[in-house]
């Protein structure tokens, strides 16, 4: 078996199946339903090699509007590793981004192989886990309702490099997922999720104002005093302190990484990054 041998093509929804249990294999413990909120998003930006109809290899690129895409999901099976066929997906799948600046999260040991592909570092986070005391409660926070959906949207919009209310819309109210926001003198000053993975339950976005909003949806989010994991870029100082304070313990680190620029968004809000896999 080798790469000419490969077929590529757009990957179907029962397709993302397949690549989920790969990424759990690989640690990353995938969220239990994200792929339909992903493919929402963009569902021509997943593509999956076969060998004989078998799939053996996989690369996401999610576009969001004219300016930017995402990649996630590079995975080839274990026992076919080595044989090109990793870059041959990776290749086919980038062209659906066009001109687009394209960014990843990728684990520090490949940033020379990103690096080689036109991508540049902006900054790294760190994957903190650990169980949070049982019934915190905060003020000031509640379950986001359909009436905020707007405002959400309007704040997730200056915390992220592009705009994207079809994956919010999915997001938010996706099986399993719990959406919570704060309010502040009838103004939202943070927003964040908690959903079920295959392991420990994680948590993306948290974006807030300031840490004391953040600190007041973390406890919400985590009132059950279950185990969870949040992705926290190590720029933002205060998240770091914040899941310190929690008592997470950090496991991996992950580097952002762009092609080029991406319009500015308020990075100081962000105490929790979305997904590793679409930004």
């Amino acid at each position: 078996m080798n790469a000419a041998d490969l077929v590529i093509s757009t990957a179907t929804l029962e397709d993302w199946e397949v690549v989920g249990g790969w990424a759990a294999e690989e640690g990353w413990n995938p969220g239990v339903g994200d792929a339909a909120s992903f493919f929402a998003q963009d569902p021509e930006g997943f593509f999956i090699g076969r060998l004989h109809g078998e799939p053996v290899s996989a690369v996401s690129v999610v576009n969001y509007g004219a300016d930017y895409a995402f990649l996630g999901f590079y995975l080839v099976r274990r026992d076919l590793r080595g044989q090109g066929l990793g870059i041959a997906t990776w290749n086919a799948a980038l062209a659906h981004a066009e001109a687009r600046t394209v960014g990843l999260d990728g684990v520090p040991d490949q940033q020379d192989n990103y690096r080689r592909s036109g991508f540049r570092l902006a900054y790294t986070s760190a994957r903190f886990g650990g169980t949070a005391p049982a019934g915190g409660t905060a003020p000031g926070v509640r379950p986001a309702a359909p009436e905020d959906f707007a405002d959400i949207v309007t704040y997730d919009n200056a915390c992220h490099p592009a705009d994207r209310p079809r994956f919010l819309r999915r997001w938010l109210g996706a099986p399993g997922h719990r959406a919570l926001v704060r309010v502040v003198d009838g103004r939202l000053t943070g927003y964040g999720v908690i959903r079920p993975a295959r392991d420990a339950a994680r948590i993306g976005p948290l974006f807030a104002d300031t840490a004391e909003d953040a600190r007041a949806l973390l406890t919400a989010l985590t009132a059950d005093g279950k185990p969870f994991a949040i992705d926290v870029p190590t720029t933002n100082t205060a998240g770091v302190a914040l899941a310190e304070e929690f008592g997470l313990t950090p496991s991996f680190d992950t580097a952002r990484m762009y092609t080029g620029p991406v319009r500015p968004y308020a990075e100081d809000r962000v105490f929790g990054v979305t997904t590793l896999e679409l930004g």
